[in-house]
This record gives C-alpha cells, sequence and structure tokens, in this order.
C-alpha cells in the first residue's frame, strides 16, 4: 500500500473526457451564433408586439366606429320621440276641433244646445289635456302664494293670512311637474 504525502494535490481523475482549448475563430462564431440567436429573438418579440398594434388599432376603429353609430342611433331615438310626442298631442286634440266645427255647423241652435256643446267640447279638451300629462294649477281660495306656480298680479287687501291667493284670475298648468303657464293670482296684502 503506498500512502500519498499530506501536502500532495488530489490524484487527477484522467476518465472525463478534456476540452480542448477554445481558438478565437470559434469564439466569434460562438458570439455570432449567440447575437443571431439574440436577434431572432427580438425580431420576433418585434413581429408579435407589431400584430398586437394591427389588432388594437383594429379594435380601437371598431369600438370608435360602434361608437359613433350608438350616438347617432340615440339621435334618431330622440328626434323620432319628439316627432311622435307631438303627433299624439296632435291627435287627441282632433275629437276637440271636429266638435268645435260640428257646433258650428248647427244654424239655429238653441242657447241650451250651445251650452251643452260647448260644455261637452271642453270636457274632450280637458281629458286630452290630462292623457299627456297636462295638469290644471288653480289655487283655491287661501293657499299660500308659490312664485314657483303662481303669479301675482297684484295685492289686494282681504280678510286672511298675508302672501295667500285671493282669487284666480287665469288658471296655469303643469306638464310633467314643470311649469307651462303660472296661475295669474292676486294675493292678500299684509296687514
Amino acid at each position: 500500500m503506498s500512502q500519498t504525502p499530506p501536502n500532495a494535490p488530489p490524484p487527477q481523475d484522467n476518465s472525463a473526457p478534456q476540452s480542448a482549448p477554445v481558438s478565437a475563430e470559434e469564439a466569434e462564431a460562438a458570439q455570432a451564433a449567440g447575437e443571431a440567436e439574440a436577434q431572432a429573438a427580438q425580431e420576433a418579440e418585434l413581429a408579435t408586439l407589431k400584430a398586437q398594434n394591427t389588432d388594437l388599432a383594429d379594435q380601437y376603429l371598431r369600438a370608435k366606429a360602434e361608437a359613433e353609430n350608438a350616438r347617432r342611433r340615440a339621435e334618431e331615438e330622440v328626434s323620432k320621440a319628439r316627432k311622435f310626442a307631438v303627433e299624439s298631442f296632435a291627435e287627441s286634440l282632433l275629437a276637440v276641433a271636429d266638435s268645435l266645427e260640428a257646433g258650428l255647423a248647427v244654424q239655429e241652435a238653441t242657447r241650451e244646445q250651445l251650452r251643452e256643446g260647448t260644455e261637452a267640447t271642453l270636457k274632450q279638451l280637458k281629458s286630452a289635456l290630462e292623457r299627456h300629462k297636462v295638469v290644471q294649477i288653480a289655487p283655491a281660495a287661501g293657499t299660500k302664494f308659490d312664485p314657483h306656480q303662481h303669479q301675482a298680479i297684484s295685492m289686494v287687501p282681504a280678510e286672511q293670512e298675508p302672501n295667500t291667493v285671493v282669487t284666480v284670475l287665469q288658471k296655469g298648468y303643469l306638464i310633467a311637474e314643470r311649469v307651462l303657464r303660472p296661475a295669474l293670482v292676486t294675493v292678500a296684502a299684509p296687514k
């Protein structure tokens, strides 16, 4: 048995193949191959990004066109709604016009017949207005004056609370809770 001296280097394993020293040309070729791979990867990434950019641009143009179409359709619907709202209101007033014409066609009407016809026509008109949400503003005497719905024509001395309605000179009207015409009223003056 042989012993190795204590400071001797460990024995080398010669079973593994030794790589030969790399020449400068081989190193340059390996570096060029690495650069070519990196460039190919960058070109592939660039192509992917260009495809994504094209896809996003197409999606943007489609969304923009869709928004424009939706805006145009909404404008058309609003226009049609206005047109047909007026049409419906006008159609409901045709019965009133027919009644007035029929009343004028009668040559020898009595006073009672004229009154009865006028009352029937007024009832038709009120019905047509109610169908279209046109509501009367006719405050009762003693109602507190509301400047949003009433227009004071004058202040008169009265035996009631100040700033309350004394008389209604002309009825007002609301349409869908918006004042179409305020009621013309006289108001009790402060004492």
